[in-house]
């Protein structure tokens, strides 16, 4: 085996190793990333009065979220539920006989050269016979069903001139040889705020969740490029 072959033969297990690294690493979205409060102006200087200006906790404030910034907790409680049935029955039946016209008292009857006359008749004539029938049966029923609960705290990333708050917050864990995403922004009213400092879901407006998963067992768990041509629209059977 020549040097080159040999070094080919170490290399590719090298980036096979490192390509496996490199799907392992959770990836994060930038737009949900930590916003951070702005820069605290500076103190000014201390004039002998108590209380000063700045840095000092407030006396007449809790707690809760309302500066760019502040951290809010967000109790997930989706539930969703939907159904729809449609049915469609219809059956068309036509049928049209013209008998042998009668013309000056006799019926016409004649013979056509390749033309065999029917049965019924011993030669051609100008009646004629059309039935047609038409049937069909369609029914479809379609059933959803969503739920998903826990907690994840998000960042105030700005506070409207309304006083509602934008609020944005991802969250990831690493279980075994995945990562579960959960990412959440939506727009907070602050009066729904509870003392402790959170916020039910359903009360989020333009609320966007986001729960996946990456990793061996999310991509175990999807449908291959081939087999989502077969089910796609393109196909036509």
């Amino acid at each position: 085996m020549s040097y080159l072959a040999k070094t080919k033969a170490l290399l590719l297990p090298l980036c096979l190793v490192g390509l496996v690294g490199c799907q392992s690493a959770p990836t994060r979205d930038p737009a949900f990333s930590v916003v951070r409060p702005s820069a605290m102006p500076p103190l000014e200087s201390r004039n002998g009065a108590i209380y000063q200006a700045g840095y000092s906790a407030p006396l007449f404030e809790d707690q809760r979220a309302r500066l760019v910034g502040d951290m809010l907790t967000i109790i997930l409680n989706e539930s969703t539920d939907a159904s729809k049935t449609a049915e469609t029955d219809f059956t068309k039946t036509n049928t049209t006989t013209v008998t042998n016209p009668t013309i000056l008292g006799s019926s016409p009857e004649f013979d056509l050269p390749g033309v065999v006359p029917l049965a019924s008749t011993k030669k051609n004539n100008l009646s004629s016979s059309l039935s047609s029938n038409h049937a069909f049966d369609g029914e479809a029923e379609s059933v959803q069903s969503n739920a998903l609960t826990g907690e994840i705290t998000v960042t105030v990333a700005e506070v409207l001139p309304n006083g509602n708050l934008v609020v944005q917050g991802e969250k990831i864990l690493t279980l075994n040889q995945g990562h579960e995403h959960i990412r959440f922004s939506g727009i907070v009213r602050a009066a729904d705020i509870d003392a402790n400092n959170s916020v039910a879901s359903p009360r989020v407006a333009n609320a966007r969740i986001i729960y996946a998963g990456e990793g061996a067992l999310a991509d175990s768990n999807a449908v291959g490029w081939l087999a989502k041509f077969f089910i796609g629209a393109l196909m036509p059977f």
